[in-house]
């Protein structure tokens, strides 16, 4: 029993000692200072005797009934500032602008708060206010209203110069001053920018007159642009237009063009049967009755020489039989000249006889040249042509039979070209052909033909020189 008495005291006294603790432990926080009072304390760049003591960022023990512990804010404060000045020049002019400040973090600085403001805290921005103000209106004194607009740092540095002092005094520190606004219920500073106002107004019109015309002028191009891609768009469309419609034209020409094709191979072909049809005719014209003809004639003729032979054999055999009688009589005087009288006659009926067969076989001959010449003239002219070759080169170069010296220019081509005209002036193709045809007379006899004089033609580039000898 005795043992849990004691135990009970021990833990009681424990109990006691941390709540007596507890009551006498105090912590600074990191935006206060404790500021204890009651005993005399030596602190850190303070005299002896203060009275007081600081404590910042840690704990300390407090003798309750012994020692008063207060709280000093370290946090930022701040005082807006408005305050009426007349300038160097006598205008007057509102400042508006903003001082954040705060207590300094050294003990001389938090002693000087703590004797000052420590009970009255919350009045701080005001002191704070009043001083500025003070010291502000003096600096604006000495300051034109150009140098204000042209240099608030200038202002801004000047007042916290001033107020430094006495901010320091009071244990302050100035984090920030800053000047938002000067206020001119004259009107001294619009004046005093209309100049440049106006300056800035013209540059602005001619930025935007310039700005305008470059605009015009891009869209001026742009719709140059526009007018020129649409130009060679309708371009290659009526290109493309163009292709469409020569390919419906060549397509629509298409069986036209086809069918003249066709038309113009059975036309050709046509010609061909008619020319194949034509040497048909003209082979079975010559099978049929030149050969016929020919050979009839040549049979009559055949026969009435042979026939007249046999008579001239016979009249000439019986006369010299007569004559070989009559030689020694008179009577076969008579009778010699009666068979050489009757041989005569025979002779002369032979030789008509033979003259008449011939006359029929070449007027057959002729009837069937004339029904030739009817159905294929040109096949006639072409053997005609062909039966009397030598007489037309004969003919062709008698032109150049008094020729002693000829000069001929234009090479081979010359050459060939003179010859040509000399056939031409021989009187060659179907001139000639047609003068052959027309020597062939009613009998079946050939006319001679006269030659037609040679003519030079003016035609050709050719040049010729013709000397010609004494006898031309």
């Amino acid at each position: 029993m005795g043992i849990g008495i004691v135990a009970g005291a021990v833990v009681g006294s424990l109990v006691v000692l941390i709540v007596l603790f507890k009551m006498m432990w105090r912590v600074a926080e990191p935006n206060e200072a404790l500021i204890i009072s009651g005993s005399n304390h030596k602190n850190e760049g303070l005299g002896d005797g203060m009275g007081f003591r600081i404590v910042t960022g840690r704990g300390t023990l407090v003798v309750p009934g012994v020692q008063a512990v207060r709280k000093l804010s370290l946090d930022l404060n701040e005082t807006q500032l408005s305050v009426e000045c007349v300038t160097h020049q006598g205008i007057p002019l509102k400042v508006r602008g903003v001082v954040i400040f705060k207590v300094g973090d050294d003990f001389v600085s938090i002693a000087n708060a703590a004797r000052r403001f420590l009970d009255q805290q919350k009045l701080m921005s005001e002191r704070v206010h009043i001083v500025f103000a003070g010291h502000l209106r003096a600096i604006v004194g000495g300051l034109t209203v150009e140098d204000m607009i042209r240099d608030r740092e200038k202002l801004t540095g000047q007042a916290r110069s001033a107020c430094g002092t006495e901010m320091e005094k009071l244990g302050l520190i100035v984090d920030s001053l800053q000047i938002h606004e000067i206020e001119d219920p004259t009107g001294y500073i619009k004046n005093l920018a209309a100049p440049h106002a106006a300056a800035v107004q013209r540059d602005a019109r001619i930025a935007q007159a310039e700005a305008n015309r470059r605009a015009t002028e891009a869209e001026q191009q742009a719709a140059a642009r526009m007018s020129e891609a649409t130009r060679d768009s309708e371009i290659l469309q009526a290109g493309y237009q163009a292709e469409r419609d020569q390919a419906s034209a060549r397509a629509r020409q298409a069986g036209p063009l086809a069918d003249a094709a066709s038309r113009q191979e059975v036309v050709v072909q046509e010609t061909r049967v008619a020319e194949l049809e034509g040497l048909r005719k003209e082979q079975q014209l010559q099978a049929e009755v030149r050969k016929p003809a020919d050979a009839m004639a040549y049979e009559t003729r055949t026969l009435a020489e042979a026939e007249r032979d046999a008579r001239i054999s016979a009249a000439q055999a019986k006369a010299r039989e007569t004559e070989l009688a009559s030689a020694a009589t008179a009577t076969a005087t008579r009778v010699t000249g009666e068979a050489e009288a009757a041989a005569a006659h025979a002779k002369g009926l032979a030789v008509a006889e033979a003259t008449r067969a011939k006359g029929l076989a070449e007027a057959e001959a002729i009837k069937a040249r004339a029904a030739a010449l009817a159905e294929n003239q040109e096949a006639v002219v072409a053997q005609q042509l062909a039966e009397r070759w030598p007489e037309i080169v004969e003919a062709g170069a008698s032109a150049f039979g008094n020729v002693d010296q000829m000069v001929l220019l234009n090479g081979a081509d010359g050459m060939a070209e003179m010859f040509a005209k000399a056939l031409t002036m021989g009187g060659t193709g179907l001139g000639l052909a047609r003068q052959l045809l027309s020597t062939m007379g009613p009998s079946g006899t050939d006319r001679p033909a006269a030659v037609p004089p040679a003519r030079s033609g003016d035609e050709g580039v050719t040049t010729v020189e013709i000397t010609v000898g004494d006898d031309a």
